[in-house]
């Protein structure tokens, strides 16, 4: 008998120890490892949708460029300004210029800020902002240059301009095409004048003037060859971003703020309005 009521015990102890086991199983799987992998899945959503991206060439300085690695310049702090006005994280990144507006239209970046004129050309591919800055296209010679006084004297001169850009058209009005030289970037166009192993630029005033503060041996000619609108080219089925960005723009320009950034870079405001 004894032996009976010791097996008898044993069984009971077993079954609800087991049944412990099995209701801890349970609490585990419908709460604790749930709840928190939905929390993780909502955290990432929510950061991923926060970027505002924008493309420069990163070698239009005082525009765009790096500094100890990182991008900087008046397009850098615009785009910023105009992220954080939308409640974004401003993320700038550089492409280069001659395929910047390819990159736009297969979704590489959600807008270009890197000092893109409008052109009707351009407008058949993305949509404009209102401008953000004006500036006109200027001949910049070296320094000790006197044969070149007004842009007249460029026929047949070699003329350095920024590969694919407006600067290229007019330098052909003005001398062959075997004397037109395409640059990766204004700054190193500008560079080569000293050299002598082209005559002349043609490239955006700021950039120049920029370059002559820096004491690079260059000076301007004549007058500006024509004013241009920079704005912020966004892709055409993208409407909404294109309102949220120019009523940032607007925002900016009202308060003050663009004013601010634009003194920084060039102490005046360069809007042009």
């Amino acid at each position: 008998m004894k032996n009976r009521t010791w097996i008898l015990k044993l069984a009971l102890v077993m079954l609800v120890g087991l049944a412990l086991v099995l209701g801890g199983c349970g609490g585990q799987s419908a709460g604790d490892k749930q709840e928190p992998a939905q929390e993780e899945q909502g955290a990432a959503e929510d950061t991923g949708s926060e970027k505002f991206s924008y493309a420069m060439s990163g070698l239009y300085k005082p525009f765009n460029y790096k500094e100890g690695g990182q991008l900087t310049g008046f397009d850098v702090e615009i785009g910023a300004e105009i992220a954080k006005r939308m409640g974004m994280e401003a993320d700038p990144v550089t492409n280069p210029w001659e395929t910047i507006i390819q990159g736009l239209k297969a979704g590489k970046y959600d807008a270009i800020i890197g000092s893109m004129a409008i052109t009707e050309e351009r407008k058949e591919q993305v949509n404009f902002t209102r401008p953000y800055y004006r500036s006109g296209a200027q001949v910049f010679v070296a320094a000790d240059n006197e044969e070149i006084t007004t842009a007249d004297d460029l026929k047949g001169k070699k003329i350095g301009v920024v590969k694919a850009s407006t600067f290229r058209d007019v330098a052909l009005e003005y001398t062959d095409e075997k004397n037109v030289t395409g640059y990766d970037s204004d700054v190193i166009a500008l560079q080569e004048l000293p050299t002598g192993r082209i005559d002349a630029v043609i490239t955006d005033q700021m950039v120049g003037f920029e370059a002559i503060k820096n004491e690079l041996k260059i000076k301007d000619v004549g007058e500006p060859l024509w004013v241009d609108e920079m704005a912020i080219p966004i892709m055409k089925d993208n409407t909404e971003l294109l309102e949220k960005v120019n009523a940032a723009l607007e925002e900016m320009i009202a308060d003050g703020t663009y004013d601010t950034i634009s003194e920084k870079w060039f102490g005046r405001s360069i809007l042009g309005e």
